[in-house]
């Protein structure tokens, strides 16, 4: 069996992502990233997430992004509560590029070629580093910044669900066997990881699961949210 590396959050998406992985026929070993958001609850969902859809380890890197600053998420940035035009304040700044940088490094330790992440071009908050042709882009670097690849072996990155809306996310996870309830998206999620229910995604994942036509099973602060 394949091994595999999969950057999980312990949101929608990258629950999602795992779940596709494992259906694919991969030894999923998942990797969480503590860059010092400020939603931590997500650190306890991917661990929760990882056991519930049975990977075979699961590993937390930390990296203090909080020294950066320039983001929402890791610093004294007011987080929106309405959709904003352009790249929002809670774009990370070179996250994605981070985390597949930490997850390529543990792939090449453990001895596998492949690396998941749950990047989306669609429903997504205008974020840079969830394009095509930034996947296109790092994959090419896999094989050029390794050992691994100098040595002749090639890397892909799977970003499976690039094209699809939410909806169409949530409809494929539950086909999967996902449980959204332990799952945590929100950007300022409570220690307990209930949703503030008014942030970008918050919203972004309320609409999917209302298109879906299924129940939404996240814990909102209060039922105004």
């Amino acid at each position: 069996m394949a091994r595999a590396v999969v950057l999980l959050s312990g949101g929608l998406d990258s629950s999602t992502v795992l779940a596709v992985a494992r259906a694919d026929g991969f030894e999923c070993h998942t990797l969480a990233v503590d860059y010092g958001q400020r939603h931590r609850a997500e650190l306890q969902a991917a661990e929760a997430v990882s056991a519930a859809l049975g990977a075979r380890t699961h590993r937390v890197v930390r990296v203090d992004l909080r020294a950066i600053g320039g983001s929402a998420l890791t610093d004294e940035i007011e987080v929106p509560t309405t959709p904003t035009e352009g790249i929002p304040v809670t774009y990370v700044p070179a996250r994605n590029t981070l985390m597949l940088s930490l997850a390529l490094g543990h792939a090449e330790v453990i001895g596998a070629n492949d690396l998941w992440i749950g990047v989306n071009a669609v429903d997504y908050s205008g974020y840079p580093d969830c394009r095509p042709q930034f996947i296109a882009a790092f994959e090419d670097l896999c094989r050029l910044a390794t050992r691994a690849g100098d040595e002749g072996q090639d890397f892909r990155v799977h970003a499976p669900l690039i094209h699809l809306t939410k909806a169409e996310i949530i409809r494929r996870g539950l086909e999967l066997g996902v449980d959204y309830s332990i799952t945590v998206s929100c950007y300022q999620a409570d220690d307990e990881g209930r949703a503030c229910g008014v942030c970008d995604s918050c919203r972004l994942r309320r609409q999917g699961f209302e298109q879906a036509g299924v129940s939404d099973p996240t814990r909102y602060r209060s039922p105004a949210g």
